[in-house]
């Protein structure tokens, strides 16, 4: 599970960091009617937000993923009694 939720991360970072262009460009066009300033601070907003959901919404889907592994590919489930490794049904 951690394995696939820093996957996860890594690509919802990268997919959060092409967000975070499209972001800073929105927030630059809405900046803009603060002038400079706003544009600044438009567009940097834009893309540390674009960047921080992207990683925060892979994680959470890699770690969704690696529980769903964990449990039903891997055999990670063992027998208290017998000690057997087996998988959930899916």
């Amino acid at each position: 599970m951690k394995i696939a939720a820093a996957v996860g991360a890594v690509g919802g970072a990268a997919r959060g960091a092409s967000a975070a262009l499209a972001g800073s460009q929105a927030g630059a066009v809405i900046g803009a009617i603060a002038g400079p300033v706003g544009i600044t601070l438009g567009s940097v907003s834009g893309a540390t937000l674009g960047g921080l959901v992207g990683g925060v919404g892979g994680c959470a889907l890699g770690a969704q993923l690696g529980d769903k592994l964990d449990r039903h590919v891997l055999a990670n489930n063992l027998c208290l009694i017998c000690g057997h490794r087996f998988n959930l049904p899916a």
